[in-house]
Parts: structure tokens; sequence; C-alpha cells
């Protein structure tokens, strides 16, 4: 099936039909996407998400519009829904950094040292620092952690190993770019 004005004239499409359509218009979804994104593993993921959501939502196709242009509107929508999120990660992540970075200025503003370890402690994750955080500086044990964290504590030790290797590493790393 490979006119569009056979999905108004005939209504409801059968599973086979719109699989036919799908793989008709999949190229030109693609292709638009890879323009749009410039990132061929994002245009292929959007496309892949378009035709779910066009699956999903094929009681919303009316026939006024071409089949192809909604299937891109999908897309586009899509795409913009991503490029806003990136924008709210990147203001989240600059705050983070200007929230740091005040952090940093105010412990050394009362006389305290920024050590190293707080360097390091802030390049964790936060699902990375917090259990490191709760044992090491506070002395909880994993159990308690990980009824804080709602984690099992099997979890919690594991995410607990796992920040004090990444510390030794980022510490073994600057030791040997000092020699």
């Amino acid at each position: 099936m490979s006119n569009d004005n056979e999905i108004s004239r005939f209504g409801r499409l059968s599973q086979a039909e719109l699989a036919s359509l799908l793989r008709e218009h999949y190229g030109l979804v693609f292709h638009y996407l890879l323009k749009v994104t410039m990132d061929r593993s994002l245009a292929e993921d959007m496309t892949q998400e378009t035709m779910i959501r066009a699956i999903e939502k094929i009681d919303r196709y009316d026939g006024s519009s071409k089949f192809s242009s909604w299937l891109i509107t999908i897309g586009t929508r899509l795409f913009l829904d991503a490029v806003r999120k990136r924008k709210r990660e990147q203001k989240r992540t600059l705050q983070e950094e200007a929230r740091l970075s005040s952090l940093q200025w105010e412990t050394e503003a009362r006389g305290t040292r920024w050590t190293e370890l707080l360097d390091s402690l802030e390049k964790l994750s936060n699902e990375e620092r917090m259990p490191l955080v709760l044992k090491h500086y506070y002395g909880y044990t994993y159990e308690e952690i990980g009824e804080m964290m709602s984690l099992p504590p099997g979890t919690v030790k594991s995410r607990v190993y796992y920040s004090i290797r990444k510390i030794r590493e980022e510490w073994s790393e600057d030791e040997s770019d000092r020699s």
C-alpha cells in the first residue's frame, strides 16, 4: 500500500498494512533525522522511536495530511524533546559546577582545607558518592545505608568498593602525571 489516501478511504489499517507503510517511509524518516541530528546512531534510535510511537498512536492519524508528514512530525517532536532534555541536563551540570565551586570557596574561606579527597568526591555521581560518604564519613553499616537508599546491602557494598577504586585510580593517574 503506497497511497496515503487509502488510509483515510479505508479507515482502520490491518497490522500488515501498517507494517508495510512504516517500512515504506522508514528511509525518509531516517534520512530526515540524520540531517537534523547529524548523528547516525541518534538518528537510528529516533527513527525506531518514531515508528514505535506511530504504531502506538495510529488511531490519532486522521488522514488529513500525508502519512509521511505525520511521521516527520512525530520524529521532529522526539528530536525537540531530546534537545530540551539535553539543555536541562547541561543547565543542571553548570548549576552543579557553580554550586561545587561555591562550596569549595566557602570551605576555604572558613579556614578549612579543600582536600584532594573532596575534589575526588565531587567527580563521583550521586549514586557513587552517597554510599561512600555514609560508610566512611558517618560509619553506617551496609545494611543501614541500604535501608536509607532503598538498595540491597550487596549493591551498597559494591558501590562503595567501586567508588574507592575510582578514586584510587584517579590518584594513581595524578601521581604518574607528576612523575
